[in-house]
């Protein structure tokens, strides 16, 4: 459990227009002025009509996006750090260490088993090999993931298949942030169903969650308040 009630992000004053540069540099603004804090325990999720900027907002939380003005704060070795202007090395160390994110796909070099993809944020992090493979076993298992798939690498599995690696990789550590992007949209009632008791399990320990979540039943069971991105959009 994180004691800790600091924030542990800080967004302030974002702001995000992409430039069009095969359509003459036209710029679409996407959203403004945005300021939001995420504290340990919170799952604040993301919510708005398809393109008011959800998934643009938690990229560039992410850092994968580079916002045209503003900041985004996260705790990272016992100091605030600004993820949009931090080096590619301290990004890089942010997402080994304090950031997990669970995309909506599945991007890993082909030829690695899954069972070694999922314990490999635990290898990362200084944990004992066997403790490691024990915990990557464990989730895998909540997963419902078959044990003839884990020592296969995940590039032909099922849409769901792979989100399932994609969410152990993540669950399997006990990250301070984690940022999820429909984390069971190609998941069924079940698995749905462990993905939000895993959710559950983090947010007690002091986990400090985004998201987007279309399903409604996903949302109600998890979120701690609504963030509506639409009141930014205006403001673009």
């Amino acid at each position: 459990m994180n004691d800790d009630n600091r924030p542990q992000i800080v967004v302030h004053a974002l702001g995000k227009t992409f430039t069009l540069h095969n359509q003459g540099g036209m710029s679409v603004p996407v959203f403004s002025g945005v300021e939001l804090e995420v504290l340990p325990g919170e799952c604040v999720v993301l919510s708005g009509v398809s393109g008011v900027g959800k998934s643009t907002m938690l990229r560039s939380i992410y850092g994968n996006y580079v916002p045209s003005h503003g900041s985004v704060e996260v705790w990272h070795d016992h100091a605030y750090l600004d993820i949009t202007t931090a080096s590619p090395h301290v990004t890089l160390d942010v997402r080994r260490r304090t950031m997990g994110y669970v995309s909506q796909f599945l991007r890993v070099i082909p030829r690695i088993s899954t069972l070694h993809l999922v314990m490999e944020p635990l290898l990362e992090n200084g944990v004992d090999a066997d403790d490691a493979r024990a915990r990557a076993e464990n989730v895998l298992e909540r997963l419902h993931l078959p044990r003839a798939l884990w020592q296969l690498p995940p590039a032909t599995f099922s849409g769901g298949e792979q989100q399932r690696v994609n969410i152990a990789r993540v669950m399997v550590r006990d990250y301070p942030i984690v940022l999820l992007d429909e984390p069971t949209a190609s998941l069924d009632a079940d698995n749905r169903s462990v993905v939000v008791d895993l959710m559950k399990t983090a947010l007690a320990r002091g986990t400090a969650m985004v998201g987007i979540f279309h399903d409604e039943g996903v949302r109600g069971a998890v979120a701690t308040r609504l963030f509506d991105v639409a009141r930014f959009k205006a403001a673009a």
